[in-house]
């Protein structure tokens, strides 16, 4: 009994220690993403996210990361988001 129970506070040890990181690294999770049809960038973030997942559920596609998409529906994503953006938040860097 004893040893299961250092075993248990181990663990809750490290994920104590684990967690704020984790956490944190979760919070900063901004991404810069290409978009080669028009030539510019685009901040990935929650409020990229929820335009994402809300052209899934326009074209009827089951939720995957963008990244495991395909460059047509990757293409396809970006010609749906430049004709559906409401705010101005992808850089012009036209690399």
């Amino acid at each position: 009994m004893r040893r299961g129970y250092r075993m248990l506070a181990s663990l809750a040890l490290g994920t104590a220690f684990l967690s704020p990181a984790l956490i944190a690294g979760c919070a900063s999770g901004h991404a810069r993403m290409y978009d080669a049809g028009y030539g510019d960038y685009h901040t990935w973030d929650a409020n990229e996210n929820v335009y994402y997942v809300q052209w899934e559920a326009n074209t009827h596609r089951d939720h995957q990361d963008f990244k495991r998409r395909n460059a047509d529906e990757q293409k396809e994503y970006w010609t749906w988001r430049h004709s559906n953006q409401k705010d101005d938040r992808h850089d012009n860097d036209h690399h």
